[in-house]
């Protein structure tokens, strides 16, 4: 079920001297953060992030990926 439209989108933003910190992923970029930088939280350390105009309405949680890619078949090619 989706959030009412009359209660708004949900933003939870931080404040950290000059920079905006984002701990919860699940909030809505809003558009008074165009052009800005802000940290967002990956559960481990926090990631810098840039937000351009296209990024408005998805979720901060879209643009910081919290899993480290690791490529097996290079690894696998190694051991032959």
């Amino acid at each position: 079920m989706s959030r009412s439209k009359w209660k708004g989108s949900y933003t939870e933003i931080f404040k950290n001297k000059d920079i905006k910190q984002i701990w919860s992923r699940s909030s809505v970029i809003p558009d008074f953060l165009v052009g800005k930088t802000v940290l967002i939280h990956t559960g481990k350390t926090f990631k810098k992030v840039f937000i351009s105009r296209e990024k408005v309405g998805y979720k901060f949680g879209s643009f910081a990926n919290t899993r480290k890619f690791t490529n097996k078949f290079k690894s696998l090619k190694k051991k032959k």
